[in-house]
């Protein structure tokens, strides 16, 4: 297996484990993260032995999301010279490779069920509304939070979830950027269930796995390439559209007080400039 940097993956009976592993505090996701992750899902994909995936967070929690001081430099030229072409023409390229990244999960073939326990804050929620089952431990918590560090959400999440949490909800998670938490998240449909801690939800995501991997391979990648025509035509216009829409208007003094608020650990204030 490949020695992976942010990600540990263990495959038996036909069922493959991938684990966040940081390095950040919380598995936020560094460059590590986003270089990796289509690699692994790319290989699991290709592996005839693996029937289906468990994806889930190492220590207590899922991911904290994006890893700001480790992802500031792909940031700082688009703020440092925003009124360029360069800066944000860099900044769409890589834009687009972090919304292929959480991509290749939705597009493996394989079905994925994300295990959650802990936080799972923004970069995470796109990462499991990429998935295609996610289930949860009684103390997991969910944020859309990129509104509070003056962000539209562009990896995924305003685009996947519309189809599983319906749109009053998910604007309502985007404009206000709150936490809400396992049984308010069984209730509007972003998990299916919720289980009593991490080691529980671990087992049933499992167990789920196990059923999944015992129908005949070829017939459940096919059944999720039928459900995925259904909507992916469309995530992929508004992952191009909203990339477009950050590298345009993204940069602003909001940005860089939310930043700043960040690295000095104190609540930011935000001006609308």
């Amino acid at each position: 297996m490949t020695d992976w940097q942010a990600f540990s993956v263990e495959t038996k009976d036909h069922v493959a484990q991938v684990t966040l592993i940081g390095p950040g505090k919380g598995n936020a996701m560094g460059p590590d993260f986003w270089r990796e992750l289509p690699l692994v899902f790319g290989e699991l994909d290709a592996d005839p032995e693996v029937r289906a995936i468990v994806l889930t967070g190492s220590g207590r929690h899922f991911s904290y999301g994006l890893d700001l001081p480790a992802m500031a430099g792909t940031f700082g030229a688009l703020l440092a010279d925003r009124a360029f072409a360069a800066p944000r023409t860099e900044f769409l390229v890589e834009l687009r490779k972090m919304q292929g990244a959480v991509t290749a999960v939705a597009d493996c073939r394989k079905p994925v069920i994300a295990a959650v326990s802990g936080w799972c804050i923004g970069g995470g929620l796109d990462l499991i509304a990429a998935a295609d089952i996610r289930l949860a431990s009684a103390e997991a918590k969910f944020s859309l939070r990129e509104a509070k560090v003056a962000i539209v959400a562009d990896i995924g999440s305003l685009h996947r979830l519309p189809g599983i949490i319906g749109e009053g909800h998910l604007r309502e998670l985007t404009y206000t950027g709150r936490d809400i938490d396992a049984a308010r998240a069984e209730k509007i449909g972003l998990v299916n269930d919720v289980y009593a801690d991490q080691d529980a939800v671990l087992d049933a995501a499992h167990a789920l796995a196990r059923d999944i991997a015992a129908n005949p391979p070829l017939v459940v990648q096919g059944a999720k390439d039928v459900l995925e025509q259904r909507t992916k035509d469309v995530v992929a216009a508004g992952l191009r559209y909203v990339s477009a829409w950050n590298s345009a208007f993204l940069p602003s003094e909001d940005l860089t007080e939310a930043i700043q608020a960040v690295f000095e650990k104190r609540d930011p204030q935000f001006k609308g400039r």
